[in-house]
């Protein structure tokens, strides 16, 4: 009797693959179920990214869970811009919006749009973002931003192309004060930017690189007059087109804020 049944079955085997298909064994469909995340994982988790061979589906479902992936909301509506407008700066240029990506053209001198809600969260929380250089060699980047009661901006390739820094800090702007940096910056090409906000310090990084880390205590953060109107929120360009996607913010619990600390030192 078993061997009729083992012969059976290796009839049929011989009759599946002269047909062309091919049985996968028991352990070969668990490797292929497992290497594929479920639909609905976080997006971090299922990045172009690669966390390495080493942690497996463990190491996936940890990044999943970790601070750095929980929370995140985005910033702009995934049809129109409602609650945006484009900013009044006068010899402006165009602003487009597909629900992906964000084209700010050139202006003269600046593009940009900025969130005319009074809801978003002013401290303890994280902006993170993609951004290029389309066209031009001034600032693609000035995100204006809440401080507490107070607003700075992040300018990401200004003065003639390579400074990053805040502005103000004290009243000096960002290419005047302790944040200041210069670097170079390549167009066409994305880079990754992050600011973090909390009740005792402003950072930001640009490809996980940390170049901008301000104490609040005992300093008094401002923007140049010529961004006023792009409080609470917004994005702003000098005489260069520049492209955004994946702009996104969360709030941050004290309990995360001690772990992305904890992380950092």
């Amino acid at each position: 009797m078993h061997k009729r049944i083992s012969m059976a079955f290796f009839f049929s085997q011989v009759l599946l693959v002269g047909c062309g298909l091919v049985v996968p064994t028991a352990s070969q469909v668990f490797a292929q179920e497992t290497a594929n995340p479920a639909d609905g994982q976080p997006a971090a988790a299922q990045s172009s990214e690669k966390i390495g061979t080493e942690g497996g589906v463990a190491t996936e479902v940890a990044k999943a869970k970790s601070p750095e992936t929980k929370g995140w909301k985005p910033v702009l509506p995934k049809e129109g811009l409602k609650g945006w407008e484009k900013t009044d700066f006068g010899g402006e240029g165009s602003v487009e919006w597909d629900g992906k990506t964000l084209v700010v053209a050139a202006g003269e001198p600046m593009t940009g749009i900025h969130y005319t809600g009074k809801d978003f969260p002013t401290t303890n929380y994280e902006i993170r973002f993609e951004v290029q250089r389309v066209e031009g060699s001034d600032f693609f980047c000035g995100l204006t931003f809440p401080v507490g009661d107070e607003f700075c901006s992040w300018i990401v390739g200004g003065w003639g192309g390579g400074l990053v820094g805040l502005s103000n800090v004290d009243g000096f702007d960002a290419s005047e004060n302790s944040t200041s940096n210069y670097t170079t910056f390549e167009s066409d090409r994305w880079y990754k930017l992050r600011l973090l906000v909390s009740d005792d310090e402003v950072i930001t990084w640009i490809d996980g690189k940390k170049y901008c880390h301000q104490d609040r205590d005992y300093h008094k953060f401002s923007t140049r007059i010529e961004v006023y109107i792009c409080q609470p929120l917004g994005y702003t360009t000098y005489r260069t087109k520049a492209a955004v996607r994946g702009w996104e913010f969360r709030k941050l619990d004290q309990a995360t804020l001690a772990k992305l600390k904890a992380d950092r030192e």
